[in-house]
């Protein structure tokens, strides 16, 4: 806290952070506007089906990806079996991998045309699809099987975390009143780890809700295919947005519960310890057990789809190692370096008015900058249209004012449109990473500096900078990958001829040819899988 510090720095806080909220401002003003035709014809017809399809999604995911990744978390932190020290960070791999390419993979194998199923009527003999029974994976279902192999990492992650962390004295405590494993999981870990999954379920809920490409590519409608066809297709820009708001809500409601959740996360445990000797050791049967059942999550979530996409880049890699592949490799990188430097710029910006302004107010401008990640894709790309088309069109007004002739779309039709809007989704992702280094300099280090007089520009360049490092390189890497990765937002909010390669990923899946984008789909594979080495080696470091 620096009592003499400068006005400026809280008043270009709140101009960053009043810029960054303007596409949830915009939404909702939109969404009050009235609309006699499209939603009320929604609303009487399809949007009772939307509703209810996200929220079974969403249901459905959650219990499917907490019932197979409790099992897998807790044997990693509590068991003892081979290969255990590899599966406690393979099991995160399926996070890299895009779901609707996962879709893709098992709609080619699970299909009636698919090697599944001709092996199926070749071996029963079976002529025709009345002959037997098999489960149509282009469904409600199928696309909550495939969200809970791609999301489940969320609350393995966490669940293992929270294992790991309960004191062991109370694990001994179980073995002395003879609780074996099984008991000692049900009665005492399971209900310590209640708020860390509850957190957990939310972010997967919260992801659920948001995809877009797996749902559309199944035929699913939601929220998030219901934005995007009134957007699109009905044109309808004031329907889409009372169709974001209504989204808005389910994910703000989400985030409320994962709030609670992590209200009561607090334990207090003196020893947290945990040593090899403490974890229960099993038969050998029992090791084999776990073994299949961690490789065989890990073979379903990320090995089978990712050696099929190397067998299809391999196979076609004369076809995709084209120059349109290049040309959109380079768009990707552009958008992900211009993105990722500009978040961290502000990330550091609203921090350091944070941690040296004397008013508690100025804490605020962080805070509502933060609330754009939580903004599905396809929500986003109305927010920030809105706005940025308004701003357009005055641009121009002003011209033909003065009789001159308008630049056009300069700001909803440029390449500026998906800067902003990436931006905005991913600024939290930044700020996190810096304030997570800001919490390990001391504030003893800023009053020092003061008292020799130096200035808060200085404080920041020569003081603080150096010792964040660390914090912005982790922002910088994340945000970086996030944006190569983000597929809803750059769908909707592309520039006319601008592709990178999520969208030319998703066009090949639209069509059912992702063989030729195989290549591009394996490099955001391979980015995406930097962060979770990062990630892990944090955890490893910290442990």
């Amino acid at each position: 806290m620096i009592l003499g510090f400068a006005k400026r720095w809280s008043l270009a806080s709140y101009v960053v952070a009043a810029i960054l909220t303007l596409p949830l401002v915009a939404i909702v003003i939109q969404a009050t506007a009235l609309d006699e035709s499209i939603f009320p014809h929604l609303l009487n017809t399809v949007l009772p089906t939307y509703i209810l399809n996200t929220l079974l999604l969403m249901l459905s995911v959650c219990i499917g990806a907490t019932v197979i990744a409790i099992p897998a978390a807790w044997l990693v932190a509590r068991c003892d079996f081979p290969g255990r020290q590899i599966f406690q960070w393979a099991l995160l791999l399926p996070l890299a991998m895009p779901a609707y390419i996962v879709a893709y993979v098992y709609t080619d194998l699970l299909d009636y045309a698919g090697p599944i199923q001709r092996g199926l009527r070749h071996l029963f003999n079976w002529q025709s699809p009345q002959d037997y029974f098999f489960p149509d994976i282009r469904t409600l279902a199928g696309a909550s099987v495939i969200l809970a192999l791609v999301l489940f990492p969320y609350i393995y992650l966490l669940a293992r975390t929270a294992f790991l962390e309960q004191s062991s004295s109370l694990q001994h405590a179980a073995r002395v009143m003879g609780c074996g494993p099984w008991r000692s999981f049900w009665r005492l870990s399971l209900p310590m780890a209640r708020p860390a999954l509850a957190v957990g379920g939310a972010l997967v809920a919260m992801e659920t809700a948001a995809d877009f490409a797996t749902v559309s590519y199944f035929a699913v409608p939601t929220l998030t295919t219901a934005v995007y066809d009134t957007w699109l297709e009905y044109g309808s820009l004031s329907a889409a947005a009372k169709l974001s708001a209504i989204m808005l809500f389910v994910v703000f409601g989400i985030i409320g519960i994962e709030r609670f959740a992590r209200r009561k996360q607090k334990l207090f445990q003196k020893h947290t310890e945990l040593n090899d000797g403490d974890r229960y050791p099993l038969s050998k049967m029992q090791g084999y057990l776990a073994l299949t059942y961690c490789f065989g999550l890990l073979l379903l979530a990320f090995l089978l789809p990712f050696i099929i996409l190397v067998g299809y880049g391999w196979q076609y890699f004369e076809v995709s190692w084209n120059r349109d592949f290049l040309n959109y490799a380079v768009n990707s990188l552009y958008i992900a370096v211009l993105v990722s430097v500009i978040t961290v710029c502000i990330a550091v910006l609203l921090m350091f008015v944070r941690r040296c302004s004397p008013h508690k107010v100025d804490k605020l401008p962080s805070r509502f900058a933060s609330t754009g990640y939580a903004l599905p894709g396809t929500v986003l790309a109305i927010g920030v249209l809105v706005p940025l088309t308004y701003l357009d069109f005055a641009i121009n007004d002003i011209y033909a004012y003065f009789n001159a002739i308008g630049p056009g779309l300069i700001l909803s039709g440029s390449v500026f449109v998906l800067l902003f809007g990436f931006s905005v989704r991913f600024v939290a992702i930044a700020i996190g990473s810096v304030e997570s280094s800001y919490k390990r300099i001391s504030p003893t280090l800023d009053m020092a500096a003061i008292t020799m007089g130096i200035k808060p520009k200085i404080l920041l360049w020569r003081v603080h900078l150096p010792l964040l490092r660390k914090g912005i390189f982790a922002g910088l890497l994340l945000v970086f990958i996030e944006s190569m990765k983000e597929l809803p937002a750059a769908l909707l909010l592309r520039p006319v001829g601008f592709e990178n390669l999520a969208t030319y990923v998703y066009q090949f899946v639209s069509d059912e040819q992702l063989e030729h984008g195989a290549l591009a789909a394996i490099v955001i594979v391979l980015v995406g899988l930097v962060p979770l080495i990062y990630l892990n080696r944090s955890l490893e470091h910290r442990s």
